[in-house]
């Protein structure tokens, strides 16, 4: 069944940006372990960055799939990682 991610997202807010909490680092870079993460849950050739302005980037991943497969501990990853739910634009989003 699907999370609602927005909600999963917002639930862990009190995690953002807080790598070092993150136990198994897939990169010394927390953006870098972010895509990497999300390589891995959602296997693709294409770019991971679809969009940038100002100070924000947002990111080519389909979130309906991901709400489906995503377990809670990924969402403390990518949150500790500086990822968070952009619910204006259905997107998963990063400050740059």
């Amino acid at each position: 069944m699907a999370i609602d991610l927005f909600q999963m997202f917002e639930k862990f807010q009190d995690e953002f940006l807080k790598f070092d909490r993150v136990t198994y680092k897939l990169s010394s870079r927390p953006d870098l372990h972010a895509f990497i993460l999300l390589n891995t849950i959602q296997p693709s050739e294409d770019e991971m960055i679809a969009d940038a302005a100002e100070n924000y980037i947002w990111l080519d991943i389909d979130c309906r799939a991901l709400a489906k497969v995503i377990t809670e501990a990924q969402v403390i990853e990518l949150v500790r990682c500086g990822v968070f739910y952009d619910k204006d634009d259905g997107r998963l989003s990063m400050i740059a």
